[in-house]
């Protein structure tokens, strides 16, 4: 099954790009949004990560470090989240990025703050660790994370304040990451990356990060 997108797809190779990932991943979940903004059609793979797909021998012939998201796509297998979301950045023509040095370095400060600081362990403690530099969006947010256009920073924060609402976290000490999460929750393409709306969606009681 590919991920939908009403923007033409980019074909620079003749075989379709495909996707590993697991519907409840917020890492493939943010590759997924990235997909769908820079107009790359993927056929999706699922790894179970609730079963421990990821042990499983085909896939750790793909993947040797065992992760959701990777992508296979133009003859290279590229795994980690924001490595992929670079390069469809720099396949698409700049869809996911600014143009202006300062501005791409933000998106990139913002990314790693949500990629390295918060996801891996994300709980109330931890939100309540990194609210004074997520208090930076407030010096860069416009519409969204940077100025008023979609980048990777958004792909980034969309999945986490998913998470921090399942963790049950009071989102309204972060009034700002409300704001731009409003603002892109019912875009085409975030909503077409949900893991509802996802090939491999089951309804799970175990909590995923």
């Amino acid at each position: 099954m590919s991920l939908s997108t009403e923007k033409p797809s980019i074909s620079l190779h003749p075989e379709k790009p495909v996707l590993y990932s697991f519907f409840r991943s917020s890492c493939a979940w943010r590759v997924r949004i990235a997909l769908q903004i820079a107009g790359i059609e993927v056929e999706q793979i699922a790894v179970n990560l609730a079963e421990n797909g990821q042990n499983s021998t085909e896939f750790g012939n793909t993947n040797p470090l065992r992760q959701v998201p990777a992508l296979v796509i133009h003859g290279v297998r590229i795994s980690q989240s924001m490595a992929i979301m670079e390069y469809l950045n720099d396949i698409s023509g700049g869809k996911l990025m600014p143009v202006d040095p300062k501005l791409k370095a933000q998106v990139r400060m913002i990314s790693e703050i949500i990629n390295a600081g918060i996801q891996p362990i994300q709980n109330s403690s931890v939100l309540l660790k990194y609210s004074s530099s997520l208090k930076l969006l407030s010096e860069t947010a416009g519409q969204m994370c940077v100025g008023d256009s979609v980048t990777i920073a958004d792909c980034c924060l969309v999945p986490q304040v998913s998470n921090a609402v399942r963790f049950e976290v009071d989102m309204s000490l972060y009034p700002n990451i409300c704001r731009i999460n409003n603002n892109l929750v019912n875009r085409p393409e975030f909503k077409a990356s949900t893991p509802e709306n996802q090939p491999d969606f089951v309804e799970i009681t175990t909590v995923m990060k």
